[in-house]
């Protein structure tokens, strides 16, 4: 049971020196500081060892409580065992039968502050760290009144610069994106697959139900291949009902053709416009950056194009790979 002095003795500490621990002789956590308590917050501390809690690694490495009782008023520096997995600077001290640890965030204490949600209430009011919170909380105030100006003035441009990129009816991306996606991943020598789609049949859908109604097919067709690809691939409407898709990453004829099939598969089924169901459905032609010394956009959108139409010739809602028999 803790004795009266016990408790006096962590009241004090509590206030002078909120970061810090109790340890007994053999190195078991017996009470913690308010501040540290937050930076483990729902962990039960009492009992546990601190050479479970940190990792104390200057000087020497320090595993033992002999090793750590020769270092005696000699600055540590540790790190919490478990994520995250904070560094700290601490001092270890006496008092009777008690030892106590105090920590502190170092010149770490910005992020420190920032990553636990600390206030000037979590720190001893004579603490240098709460002139610098103060400081903080300024620099922030002016940092924000600043951005906020920033944004007024990057808005507009970054909206233009956004619409520049994007088609309207759909959202996706444009042929200047597309351009842009794919000198970069040629200029990183990345491999990449290229896929370029025709609708079939959507003149049909233009004659019988009207633009408005195919405009609103290309926007649920665009939906569709987003929906089918990942997030570091680019789809583009390529003009009219043609799209283009960036593949980053996957060379492999079988993911790819996988790839395909499933857009051919998922464009087959009947869109519904008004009450009224649009069949429509895909023929796709496929590049791979691999197949080429030097792989040139111009090339590769042409080589697409003409897989594509053996697509087309060979009955539609079909896959061909450029160079294949």
């Amino acid at each position: 049971m803790p004795t009266t002095c016990d408790t006096a003795l962590s009241e004090l500490l509590d206030t002078l020196v909120p970061m810090h621990l109790q340890l007994d002789g053999e190195g078991r956590i017996i009470h913690v500081g308010p501040t540290l308590t937050k930076l483990r917050p729902g962990v039960d501390l009492i009992g546990e060892s601190v050479f479970d809690l940190f990792d104390i690694q200057r000087p020497g490495n320090i595993s033992t409580m002999a090793a750590l009782m020769a270092r005696l008023r000699a600055k540590l520096h540790l790190r919490f065992r478990q994520d995250p997995c904070t560094a700290l600077k601490g001092v270890l001290s006496r008092f009777g039968d008690t030892l106590v640890l105090n920590l502190s965030f170092g010149i770490s204490v910005q992020d420190g502050i920032r990553d636990y949600a600390l206030t000037a209430s979590d720190f001893a009011p004579t603490d240098m760290t709460v002139e610098m919170l103060y400081l903080f909380e300024a620099k922030s105030a002016a940092m924000d009144a600043s951005r906020r100006l920033n944004a007024r003035l990057q808005g507009a441009k970054i909206a233009a610069e956004e619409q520049a990129y994007t088609d309207t009816l759909t959202g996706l991306k444009n042929r200047r994106a597309m351009d842009h996606v794919l000198a970069r991943l040629i200029a990183n020598r990345a491999a990449f697959a290229l896929l370029h789609l025709d609708l079939d049949f959507f003149k049909q859908v233009n004659d019988t139900m009207g633009h408005a109604a195919g405009d609103q097919v290309l926007q649920q067709v665009a939906g569709i291949m987003v929906e089918l690809t990942r997030q570091q691939d680019t789809v583009v409407r390529y003009g009219g009902d043609e799209f283009v898709l960036i593949l980053a990453g996957p060379t492999d004829k079988h993911v790819l053709q996988s790839v395909a099939e499933r857009l051919i598969a998922r464009l087959e089924q009947p869109i519904h416009i008004d009450g009224k169901s649009c069949a429509v459905s895909a023929s796709i032609g496929i590049v791979r950056s691999v197949d080429y010394d030097r792989p040139e956009p111009e090339r590769m959108l042409s080589d697409a194009d003409a897989a594509l139409y053996v697509s087309k010739r060979n009955g539609r809602s079909q896959l061909h790979f450029h160079g294949a028999d």
